[in-house]
């Protein structure tokens, strides 16, 4: 008998926010968790290669996947083109031994990186070094202007998420376009009034990468622990350890409602130990079950091809934005 592989469970460094980046590895090496999700944001770390490393270094905690900053706060970070910013997060992806990229699907009004977004992903993806993970999204609801989360959650319960509209391009659900990697966030489930079972259901083999989060149903997107909300986070869970996963789990949840250092820590440790009981995998007879994820120690030295020099979008950077690439 061959003991499976653990599947790697991985913190997003948004999970620590208000805190900075630095505290997300802190964090990370101090529970146990098997690395981060950089997410690519204002922190101007969070977008500095040489940064980075130096945090891997300090806490050998290795980066597991890079979250591009396709987010509505982060639309200035390197630059205001998206596809240029697809590809650099791609190039320190490889840079950081990252295996994964999660990306959101396009905004609506962003026409042109909507038109060409499959074909790049898919040009990016034929390079074999990182895969691209489309992540689900979830509507903008009418009822966020009637009350409260609680309201929300059950109008939602009671009536469906009601009437909404999208901000994305073709959908909130990625496997309507159809890529090679997808990313299954259950927050993000939860606001849609998705079933997060049967979108699991469509992306089938390729589902590549989970944010393992819960939600209640509320208008706005909440990120709970996981098994503190009502979707099947538990189910999901076993479902990917009884079958031949060979991705990563990261925890997007959030910590805001902390005070302390203490009570974050223990929130973050509640929903490692969720994680680690509903991901568990018996021993059995296993060709392949996935990677384990890469050791800090193996992160390359050398920095993305061109890095110093190419600056994709540089042309509309900030003042303030940083060079993640290490200049």
């Amino acid at each position: 008998m061959a003991t499976a592989r653990r599947i790697p469970v991985g913190l997003s460094t948004a999970s620590v926010y208000p805190e900075n980046t630095e505290s997300a590895f802190r964090f990370a090496a101090d529970l146990g968790f098997d690395g981060v999700e950089l997410m690519v944001w204002a922190d101007p770390v969070s977008q500095d290669v040489r940064a980075v490393r130096a945090l891997v270094r300090k806490y050998g905690v290795a980066v597991l996947a890079v979250h591009a900053p396709c987010l509505l706060i982060s639309q200035r970070v390197w630059g205001a083109d998206p596809a240029a910013k697809l590809e650099r997060s791609v190039r320190v992806a490889g840079a950081l031994g990252a295996r994964t990229v999660v990306v959101h699907p396009p905004f609506r009004w962003q026409r042109r990186y909507a038109d060409g977004f499959a074909d790049q992903v898919a040009a990016l993806e034929a390079r074999g070094e990182v895969s691209v993970a489309v992540e689900n999204m979830y509507p903008m609801r009418a009822d966020v202007l009637f009350g409260g989360r609680d309201r929300g959650a059950e109008r939602l319960r009671r009536r469906g998420p009601g009437r909404s509209v999208s901000a994305y391009s073709p959908s909130i659900d990625p496997t309507d376009t159809g890529f090679g990697h997808y990313t299954l966030d259950l927050s993000h489930t939860a606001t849609a009034g998705m079933d997060p079972l049967a979108l699991a259901d469509r992306m089938g083999e390729r589902l590549d990468h989970l944010h393992l989060a819960d939600g209640r149903g509320a208008s706005l997107d909440e990120h709970l622990i996981p098994g503190t909300g009502t979707q099947p986070c538990a189910e999901v869970c076993r479902r990917l350890a009884t079958d031949d996963f060979a991705g990563q789990v990261v925890l997007e949840v959030s910590t805001q409602s902390a005070r302390t250092r203490a009570e974050r820590s223990a929130m973050l440790a509640q929903a490692l130990a969720f994680a680690r009981e509903h991901l568990d995998r018996p021993a059995r007879t296993a060709l392949t079950v996935g990677a384990e994820p890469s050791r800090p120690a193996g992160v390359s030295s050398a920095e993305p091809p061109g890095s110093e020099r190419a600056d994709p979008g540089g042309e509309h950077r900030d003042p303030g934005d940083h060079d993640t690439d290490g200049q």
